[in-house]
């Protein structure tokens, strides 16, 4: 082994050496992190900006040792759900999960989805005290849409209506792939600024992009409360909602 492999081997020592005293533990993490593996349970209330509805949902997990846990999320009329679970790796958290959404135009989404979250405080970099964490991920989306028989510009319009029917449900599947990032800034102990962005592109012309920004207010050691505000906008519909929610840590 010559001086410049014994060089570049103290480097990459020394890289993986940084890098690991960086990994911090669930204590340590920011409430808001997503590689934050804790039980805990969630309310919020949403308001639609588009057709000025509200709805209530239930969220919370369930850690069952330091790096694996079950997710799970229902809104009051049970019309959207989503349940998943997460594994911790040192380099970051792989999240598995599936469920079901309804937009406003009456189309649904029934998505299957695995994606991870990696922290890049892993690698000391926090520029400006900004935690960011890059996602990537794969979907796979089984839904339906709503089309109008009468018009020639219908995915639907070769068929036959049922009855005297004018519109039905016609099948919309794709799979796809996004990349995305969530980021946290600490603004006091108290107040974290929370922003997310992503994009994905898929078969049968599938594209989507969302945007989310929040503001999470620690009220205790063990409690959480934040504002939010998102938009979502793919091939099923758009959504656009403010928010407030609130949760309890048992761990």
């Amino acid at each position: 082994m010559n001086i410049k492999h014994l060089i570049l081997l103290s480097l990459l020592s020394s890289s993986v050496s940084h890098a690991a005293s960086t990994i911090k533990t669930n204590t340590k993490k920011l409430p808001d992190d997503p590689t934050r593996v804790v039980t805990e349970l969630g309310v919020t209330y949403s308001d639609n900006y588009d057709t000025n509805s509200n709805s209530w949902s239930l969220t919370g997990s369930i850690a069952f040792d330091p790096v694996k846990k079950i997710n799970v999320r229902i809104n009051d009329d049970g019309s959207e759900w989503r349940i998943g679970g997460s594994w911790l790796f040192d380099l970051g958290i792989v999240n598995f999960n599936f469920g079901k959404n309804e937009f406003d135009n009456g189309n649904t989404q029934t998505n299957y989805s695995v994606g991870t979250f990696i922290p890049l405080s892993y690698f000391g970099f926090e520029p400006l005290g900004i935690q960011i964490f890059p996602t990537i991920g794969y979907n796979y989306n089984d839904g339906e849409e709503v089309c109008d028989t009468n018009s020639s510009m219908s995915k639907c319009y070769e068929a036959t209506p049922t009855f005297d029917d004018t519109f039905m449900m016609v099948s919309a599947n794709n799979q796809s792939g996004y990349v995305g990032a969530f980021a946290l800034k600490p603004l006091t102990q108290k107040f974290t600024l929370i922003m997310a962005t992503g994009a994905g592109k898929g078969t049968n012309d599938y594209d989507a992009w969302w945007l989310f920004g929040g503001l999470s207010y620690k009220i205790a050691e063990k409690q959480t409360l934040s504002t939010f505000t998102y938009m979502i906008d793919n091939n099923y519909g758009q959504e656009k909602r403010f928010g407030i929610t609130y949760k309890y840590t048992f761990n």
